[in-house]
């Protein structure tokens, strides 16, 4: 016993034995405030995208609305920042946001070197090209000498730089912070195709006058997966953003929407279902939070899958079909963490 207390003690010292996580100051200063400070996209369909009353709508919107809900009990507490590529981290860095959810691709470099932390995988996606119907371009190697639009401070334009190197191909950039840009550009044949994810391509195609005169090629590059990033300070913060995107997959799993959550945090006997909605306060209180915080997400904004089929699916302008994002269940790579 004496020996066991000596080596913990020397641990410690060290700091390689873990204690309790401390209370950071995103957590408190959000909670504080009253308001979720969210960075966004300046503007891409399905992710997020001001209508015309000027309200964010989107994928990417919801989920800072989601957080809001888990976080106060109601989705409208939220400030949206729109950012572009280069300002992302910079702005999350300086603490002007909270948390960013726009389309970033989380990279073991991002993880490791600017002071953040990627949060967990809301999205899988892919690198591709978008070009014009009438270039007759069906693969990639065919697009040697083309002028390509591409977003500087992106893994895109690392991947469309690697792969025309592997493959000795020569290419002209053209870069441009906007990716509405890119697309203008496009269309207006001042470059010869985008290259950026795929469901980023698919999003800014059903924005075009003549969608139908460009292609995205089905060929795929290299490992997109989207997610939140935080601030590497605060490990509570950190934990809700984590376990709210994750509680909005475990629902879709159990069969929890926006429509039933209140009937069956009334009634369910199943206890993952208890759980989840708060009618057993455990995860609530893991979190600091009020047990209902995930009821009051998935009613703010519903599971995982209404979220996908609302702002993507093939119902919508986008048109994407779930592919990588099915539930592992289905033959996808969506899986929640046990929640318990």
């Amino acid at each position: 016993m004496r020996l066991r207390l000596v080596l913990a003690a020397g641990l410690a010292a060290l700091g390689l034995l873990a204690g309790p996580a401390r209370a950071g100051q995103t957590f408190d200063t959000v909670k504080s405030r009253g308001v979720l400070n969210c960075g966004v996209n300046v503007g891409v369909a399905g992710f997020s995208l001001p209508d015309s009353q000027g309200v964010w709508r989107g994928m990417d919107a919801d989920l800072c609305r989601g957080l809001a809900a888990a976080m106060f009990g109601d989705p409208g507490k939220v400030r949206f920042v729109p950012l572009t590529a280069v300002q992302r981290f910079t702005a999350l860095q300086s603490g002007e946001i909270d948390v960013l959810i726009r389309q970033t691709t989380l990279t073991m470099t991002r993880d490791t070197t600017l002071g953040l932390r990627m949060v967990i995988v809301n999205l899988y996606d892919g690198h591709g090209f978008m070009v014009r119907r009438d270039a007759n371009v069906t693969d990639p190697k065919q697009m040697e000498g083309m002028t390509v639009c591409l977003s500087p401070g992106t893994t895109n334009e690392l991947v469309t730089t690697d792969w025309f190197r592997s493959n000795n191909l020569r290419f002209t950039p053209v870069l441009q912070e906007r990716m509405q840009d890119n697309a203008q550009a496009l269309q207006a044949g001042r470059c010869d195709a985008i290259g950026t994810d795929a469901t980023q391509l698919a999003a800014l195609r059903s924005q075009f006058t003549r969608p139908g005169d460009f292609v995205i090629l089905p060929q795929r590059f290299s490992k997109e997966p989207y997610g939140p990033v935080v601030r590497r300070d605060d490990q509570e913060w950190f934990e809700v953003v984590r376990w709210t995107v994750s509680a909005l997959i475990q629902a879709e799993e159990l069969g929890v929407t926006s429509a039933n959550a209140e009937e069956l945090r009334k009634g369910s006997p199943n206890p993952e279902i208890r759980r989840l909605l708060g009618t057993d306060p455990v995860l609530g209180n893991a979190l600091k939070l009020d047990p209902a915080w995930a009821f009051n997400a998935i009613r703010a904004i519903g599971n995982y899958g209404e979220l996908f089929e609302r702002h993507l699916g093939p119902k919508t302008p986008i048109g994407l079909e779930r592919g990588m994002n099915r539930l592992w269940t289905d033959g996808g790579l969506m899986y929640s963490w046990p929640m318990r």
